[in-house]
């Protein structure tokens, strides 16, 4: 994070979609909208040129869609998290999203509190969805899982000790790091040390990959 205040850029073809989150992250005074952008190539230029912290993007967008913007950010501006903006319709688009190093999801309606919470999140380096979106959206995902793929992911997790598997099947359930502590009977640091070990091994980008990674697996 540059600065004592977060830089974010929204990008969004919807004027009033991007003056709706505007509002909201404005309202938060660690937060600073450095840019708007209409279309994926605006989102590029505005990130690069601004140093943005935290890209908001969305899928569906005219010029260059939000997927083939993402993996260019992730080349040109790797710094830059981005979340993507989102409706539960687009299955295929959440997936190769989140493959491709998206830092979480976010639907176009939610909360005002969430919407912020989620930009600190990224900000911060974490993975952000929230535990019902998670739930939602590996459930969904998981119907289209074939079987190649769940044995792909159950031997990928045959590296994990058995307390590792245990957290990472409550991070298939969407659980955060307090409710996943509460659950085994562990601090919040220690599940996060856990998770951050986690990732490592399976050689996921943030805690999504591993979430969707755990469903295939059938953790």
């Amino acid at each position: 994070m540059h600065g004592l205040r977060i830089k974010v850029v929204i990008a969004d073809d919807e004027p009033l979609i991007r003056a709706g989150i505007r509002m909201i992250l404005t309202s938060d005074p660690a937060i600073e909208v450095v840019a708007e952008a209409a279309n994926g190539r605006e989102a590029i230029e505005a990130a690069r040129a601004h140093g943005a912290d935290v890209v908001l993007l969305d899928i569906q967008m005219p010029v260059m869609d939000g997927l083939t913007a993402l993996a260019e950010l992730r080349r040109s501006t790797p710094a830059a998290r981005v979340i993507i903006l989102t409706t539960f319709g687009e299955r295929e688009n959440v997936l190769r999203a989140l493959e491709h190093g998206g830092a979480g999801f976010l639907l176009k309606d939610t909360a005002p509190a969430e919407l912020i919470a989620a930009v600190r999140a990224a900000a911060a380096g974490d993975a952000y969805l929230s535990p019902g979106a998670t739930r939602h959206v590996v459930d969904q995902l998981a119907t289209g899982r074939t079987a190649a793929r769940g044995e792909e992911a159950r031997r990928r997790v045959e590296v994990l000790s058995a307390r590792e598997r245990d957290v990472l099947a409550l991070l298939g359930e969407g659980l955060s790091n307090a409710d996943a502590g509460k659950r085994l009977h562990m601090s919040e640091a220690t599940v996060k040390t856990y998770v951050s070990r986690i990732l490592a091994k399976l050689e996921c980008e943030n805690r999504v990959q591993a979430a969707l990674l755990a469903r295939d697996a059938g953790l």
